[in-house]
């Protein structure tokens, strides 16, 4: 019997529900309360299952998100997230039925890009998606890491640091977001709700722990960071603490901000090790220690994952610091943003348009995701034969064009 692929209407919601959980290995059971505050939320035209035989066997939904490009632009993306294929249903296409149906309509939308957030690695490459932005995450080990107890949790520089509530994070939180934005590329945006959800309000998809806040302010008194982070509480039988700070969230859109905060997680008293949670690959905070070493890696990973659907939009959405031009050659096997491109780019503004004339290089879609944000070099995907250079030097010469001081940074899993 057929599989139909549809809209979910509100009546089968709580199926749809139960099916995600099953696809993420959570307990199969949904209550009312979490049924009604998801539907709050919840764009049920872009929310999509498989039925078979009146059972939801796969879960797919999108809405719209705001990511950050490089110099402080941005482009409308489709959000794909919630996407589950039921053990008894692998393997039977359902997902490609269901991201084609919302690629398509992400394309009709005028959607520049389509995002996601990849379970496993191997998934979603086919689908012309490429690993846009990486993250590291740091375990620090306070006691070696070799900073003055009586000076560390104290900013040198005129600022300070505030203990303060949830409710003053949902007040100045987005506006440090905002700034963080403006300085580092995959960024992806925040809605109220995704505030409140951060903050402890709204039915949560796991059992919420209360959390610690502090801001940084400069010397004007202008917030330009937080940190919410979590804490154990534990001593061994020599009543010596044993204890992690967990860190939840770290946004500062300053150098001084992103030092203040980590000194002061790292002064704690009490605290033995501070886990950074996911950062930047780039993140300071490993230099920003007398030791380095202190801080072991646990984590470098892929993050977000982009599909270019509107090369032009995505190209003259970012700056541009030297003045080159290039012919690309994009292929893309379902047809939403192939052909070839010809980009003119300084510092002083920027030009593309589909063209006729001789290819410089040529790739997958895929590889304009991780190009475009300015986390990956042309020439290393030449080695790796997912770049082929067509004319000499080219692939050198997009490195100098595309490739940006900042790594890019996605803070959050959608």
């Amino acid at each position: 019997m057929t599989v139909d692929v549809r809209t979910v209407a509100e009546s089968e919601f709580p199926d749809w529900r139960r099916a995600l959980r099953t696809g993420f290995l959570r307990p199969p059971v949904v209550s009312d309360e979490e049924v009604a505050d998801r539907l709050a939320h919840v764009d049920l035209a872009r929310t999509l299952g498989a039925f078979d035989r009146g059972r939801i066997v796969a879960t797919f939904r999108s809405f719209r998100q705001e990511v950050s490009t490089v110099g402080g632009g941005s482009v409308t993306a489709d959000a794909i997230s919630q996407v589950t294929v039921s053990p008894t249903h692998r393997r039977r296409g359902l997902l490609s039925r269901m991201m084609a149906a919302d690629l398509a309509a992400a394309k009709e939308r005028g959607d520049a890009i389509a995002t996601l957030i990849a379970a496993e690695y191997p998934i979603y490459g086919r689908f012309g998606f490429g690993a846009a932005s990486w993250m590291t995450e740091w375990s620090v080990d306070v006691r070696r890491a070799g900073l003055d107890p009586r000076r560390s949790g104290r900013p040198e520089d005129g600022g300070r640091i505030d203990l303060t509530d949830a409710e003053e994070i949902r007040k100045v939180g987005p506006e440090v977001h905002a700034r963080l934005a403006g300085v580092r590329a995959g960024v992806t945006g925040r809605t109220t709700r995704d505030w409140e959800l951060g903050t402890g309000l709204g039915v949560q998809e796991e059992p919420w722990r209360e959390r610690f806040y502090a801001v940084y302010r400069a010397e004007s008194g202008e917030v330009e960071g937080y940190v919410a982070y979590t804490a154990d509480d534990k001593w061994d039988d020599a009543k010596q603490p044993l204890n992690t700070a967990t860190v939840r969230d770290l946004i500062a859109c300053t150098p001084a901000a992103e030092r203040a905060l980590w000194h002061y997680l790292c002064s704690i008293d009490w605290i033995n090790t501070v886990r950074s949670g996911y950062r930047a690959p780039d993140d300071p905070l490993p230099l920003l220690l007398p030791d380095p070493r202190a801080a072991r890696t646990l984590t470098y990973a892929d993050m977000l994952w982009v599909r270019v659907l509107d090369v032009v939009r995505v190209l003259e959405s970012r700056t541009y610091p030297v003045t080159d031009g290039l012919v690309l050659d994009v292929r893309d096997r379902d047809g939403f943003a192939g052909g070839r491109y010809r980009l003119d780019a300084s510092p002083d503004g920027v030009a593309c348009a589909r063209t006729d004339e001789t290819a410089d290089l040529a790739f997958d879609i895929a590889e304009l995701g991780t190009l475009a944000f300015g986390d990956e070099s042309a020439v290393r995907l030449c080695r790796l034969g997912r770049v082929e250079e067509l004319t000499a030097g080219a692939a050198a010469r997009a490195d100098l064009l595309f490739r940006t001081p900042l790594r890019p940074f996605s803070p959050d899993i959608f």
